[in-house]
């Protein structure tokens, strides 16, 4: 079975809004260094806007490496059921509703040391059925002060 991982930055309040962060070359680093082993990119249409720009340099690095975007959350549960590698999704709504139909097994978050103060939250418009247990297994402080965490779907509090 596939994993479904998600990855995103957060300011250090738990703003998603992409104009709120300050990323940096360590940030996109560690990303471009997660996307190595992803075999499928799943995003929203905003962020598939927003990365069309880097695309190219992606497509480059990482040849076996497709990217799709759309409202793909029945297409998902089918390719998670098909073996392979990973499958990485981005943005915040599509990964959002993934989230509460239980599709997604790892979580990256980067948190940047700065406080918004205002706007979107993480599934901020979504109603989890239930509480989702997460299990730390790796973090990584940056030199920057940007912290990496690296989560699991905790299997066993369910």
């Amino acid at each position: 079975m596939r994993n479904v991982i998600y990855g995103i930055n957060l300011t250090a309040d738990g703003c998603c809004d992409h104009t709120k962060g300050n990323a940096n070359e360590e940030v996109h680093e560690y990303f471009t260094d997660l996307m190595h082993d992803v075999d499928l990119l799943v995003y929203g249409r905003k962020t598939y806007e927003l990365m069309v720009p880097y695309w190219p340099e992606v497509a480059k690095n990482h040849g076996n490496t497709t990217i799709i975007r759309g409202n793909l959350g029945d297409e998902i549960l089918k390719l998670k059921q098909q073996p392979g590698k990973k499958i990485s999704i981005g943005g915040v709504d599509l990964p959002s509703q993934l989230i509460a139909l239980d599709l997604v097994d790892e979580f990256y978050f980067v948190i940047h040391p700065v406080l918004a103060g205002k706007g979107r939250r993480l599934l901020e418009d979504t109603s989890l059925p239930d509480q989702l247990n997460l299990k730390l297994v790796s973090s990584k402080i940056f030199k920057s002060g940007y912290v990496a965490l690296h989560y699991l779907k905790d299997w066993n509090k369910e």
